[in-house]
């Protein structure tokens, strides 16, 4: 890793450094946190959590070839060097600033309330056509998985695609601290953590912050259609670059045709040029993503070519709007988190089956002091659509229940939990059926969708 020696990584975490001097000038060759990930060459940072103390497992990681560790309590008899800070979780976003000014790369953040891992995926498939691209796997998009996923760039990457997640105030100044973007992709402004945000409008105000730290060339992406992000006029004197549906947006869609679950195809209108894109993912809000992705294409001077060819092959992520089909039913695998736009979008996806249409919807969480009305909401929302089932899964989830039974038209059910909800499974569910289960990732209503694939 380019100039990380442990002289120079305990300088930029002002940590003291204890070490020999045959270590002295080795450049390190990563950095994680699970001790299990260890190589020849690592750093192994060392925490304190809740169940388990990093510091344990310090000698073990010298046995496994790391070069050396940093950590908050002095070792006895390290088998290595260490480096001793006072908080490591600091060490670490320290470590990741001071990196990520060594790179001559190009990062592309993306952050928004909805839809943030499917646009990396669209704009990571898009640059890939030319360019070797680093993305944020997982959910490495916090305080701790965005500076670890920074550290894992390297000299042969051109690009790195940042997925940029907060539920605060000042989080996100944090992490635009950390990754710097040249290229700054917000998706929408919806109603995530409206517990500590309070309102669309502070939602708003701290994704915005995702340009305190953006490079002075840089560019801003927007969904025009989106009424909050329409606001944002300027930035710094950087005016935003919009995509939508909408024609007064810089690129927008055309010709959409939906093919069910099967995804979509669309003209796509860009600088006077017109792309014929296939949508591998089914949803509208697909064809947003594809729009982002082709923005950022073109910023990036990719051909349209390139571009149409990137969208095409883009693959379904477990948990989002994850299509599995089997023999006996079909599974809208949506489970992986929810808030009343993703919760509505993964209905409307149901709606597009041609068999009997079954929705497990359960509890949306961080929606703050409206969390009846918004479950209410949806309950008046899926009660409007052709769906043959719902089942509502747990405490919130009754609100959506209570509501949808007052005008509901198909079968509807209630569980206080997944656990009874799974042992009712083989009789509430038929061979045939598309079955959409969604809910935040809390409910780990994933479970249910394992039950439903045996």
């Amino acid at each position: 890793m380019k100039n990380m020696t442990l002289t120079q990584i305990a300088k930029a975490c002002n940590g003291n450094l204890f070490f020999d001097k045959d270590y002295d000038g080795r450049e390190i060759s990563g950095v994680v946190m699970d001790s299990r990930l260890v190589e020849k060459d690592y750093i192994f940072i060392a925490t304190v959590g809740e169940r388990v103390d990093g510091h344990s497992f310090i000698n073990e990681v010298f046995d496994k070839g790391a070069i050396a560790v940093i950590c908050e309590k002095a070792p006895r008899n390290p088998k290595g060097p260490y480096i001793l800070v006072e908080n490591s979780l600091i060490a670490l976003k320290n470590i990741a600033i001071w990196y990520r000014m060594q790179l001559d790369i190009k990062v592309v953040g993306i952050t928004g309330s909805v839809g943030k891992t499917s646009t990396k995926e669209f704009i990571s498939a898009v640059l890939s056509m030319k360019y070797n691209v680093l993305k944020t796997e997982g959910n490495y998009n916090n305080e701790i998985g965005l500076p670890l996923t920074i550290l894992k760039i390297r000299d042969n990457h051109h690009i790195a695609v940042l997925e940029m997640g907060i539920s605060d105030f000042g989080e996100m100044h944090r992490l635009s601290e950390i990754a710097k973007p040249d290229i700054c992709v917000l998706t929408n402004i919806g109603y995530c953590h409206l517990e500590n945000l309070g309102t669309r409008q502070g939602i708003l105000k701290a994704k915005s912050e995702i340009f305190d730290f953006m490079k002075e060339d840089g560019k801003i992406i927007l969904n025009g259609d989106d009424d909050m992000l329409a606001t944002i006029k300027k930035f710094k004197g950087i005016i935003p670059i919009t995509f939508g549906f909408g024609k007064n947006n810089d690129i927008y869609a055309t010709n959409i045709k939906a093919d069910g679950l099967y995804g979509s195809t669309c003209d796509i209108h860009a600088k006077n040029c017109l792309i014929q894109a296939n949508i591998p993912l089914p949803g509208e809000h697909m064809i947003l993503n594809a729009l982002a992705a082709t923005l950022v294409g073109i910023t990036l001077d990719m051909t349209y070519e390139d571009i149409s060819s990137g969208i095409e092959m883009v693959k379904p992520l477990g948990g989002r709007s994850n299509i599995i089909r089997q023999e006996k039913r079909t599974i809208i695998d949506d489970c992986y988190n929810a808030n009343p736009v993703s919760m509505k979008a993964a209905i409307d996806l149901l709606t597009k089956a041609d068999t009997r249409k079954v929705a497990i919807l359960g509890d949306m969480f961080e929606l703050g002091k409206e969390e009846k009305e918004l479950h209410e909401e949806i309950g008046a929302y899926v009660s409007a659509k052709a769906i043959d089932t719902l089942i509502c899964v747990g405490k919130l989830a009754s609100y959506l229940y209570d509501e949808a039974s007052k005008s509901f038209q198909g079968t509807l059910l209630y569980y206080e939990n997944r656990e009874e909800l799974i042992k009712e499974l083989p009789s509430i569910t038929k061979e045939g059926d598309t079955i959409l289960v969604k809910a935040s990732h809390g409910m780990g209503l994933e479970n249910v969708v394992k039950a439903l694939l045996i």
